[in-house]
């Protein structure tokens, strides 16, 4: 499978192409991007989280630690005085980081349930319901973070199967078809908990009408544009 420093530049990469793509097609402003090529980059580095002292996971579990202690302020800040305040916030800090992480880190299993296109659908429609009812965003941009979460994941599952073909002796390595599946079959328990997580966030998500608006005004004014009419224009 390909190293750390190939899944983060070139997930830097495809995460730029597809932010310039997006403001192309009037789905983020300019001032979005670097937001979004953060998280297209991020996700190409979260298949890896249940790989063993992974730095992908160490990252994650320090951006939900951050979170958690975001809350934790937010939720006691006027119920208690400043230093029980601040032990509340330590505690939830150092549990999320570290006891959850080691948690995580003995409950997986590296190329499992983790390692496959369920959990790219799992990742982008939780990024969309953190985005949306937690930090407020509207639902265009809501939708547009789990998008990108999505493509750096798919990104990275695809490049891992590349690097599953040995092209010096054209064969496939031992470890091809383990990194692009749909879900793990090793780990059935797994993989329908998992399904059950993503069904419960789709279920949670803001409605993607105003995306598929956006979509839908790109083609018709790409049609347009390939006639040879604005799409303003009313032929008489």
């Amino acid at each position: 499978m390909a190293n750390f420093n190939t899944h983060l530049s070139i997930a830097l990469v495809v995460s730029t192409g597809a932010a310039i793509a997006a403001v192309n097609v009037n789905l983020i402003t300019t001032t979005d991007m670097a937001r979004l090529i953060f998280l297209g980059t991020l996700g190409g580095l979260l298949p890896d989280i249940d790989s063993t002292n992974s730095r992908p996971a160490k990252m994650l579990f320090f951006i939900l630690a951050l979170m958690g202690t975001a809350t934790a302020i937010d939720t006691f800040k006027n119920s208690y005085p400043p230093y029980p305040l601040l032990l509340i916030i330590a505690g939830t800090y150092l549990f999320i980081r570290y006891v959850m992480l080691a948690l995580f880190n003995g409950l997986t299993v590296h190329r499992g349930v983790f390692h496959s296109i369920l959990a790219a659908l799992f990742f982008a429609l939780l990024a969309t319901c953190i985005s949306y009812r937690f930090m407020h965003q509207d639902v265009l941009h809501a939708w547009a973070n789990g998008i990108f979460i999505a493509v750096g994941f798919i990104v990275h599952l695809l490049l891992d199967e590349v690097y599953s073909v040995d092209l010096s002796n054209t064969k496939m390595k031992k470890s091809f078809g383990t990194a692009l599946k749909l879900f793990s079959g090793n780990s059935i328990a797994s993989s329908v908990l998992m399904a059950i997580c993503t069904l419960a966030l789709y279920w949670m998500t803001p409605s993607h009408q105003p995306l598929a608006a956006v979509f839908k005004g790109f083609q018709i004014e790409s049609l347009f544009h390939n006639n040879g009419r604005h799409p303003n224009t009313i032929a008489c």
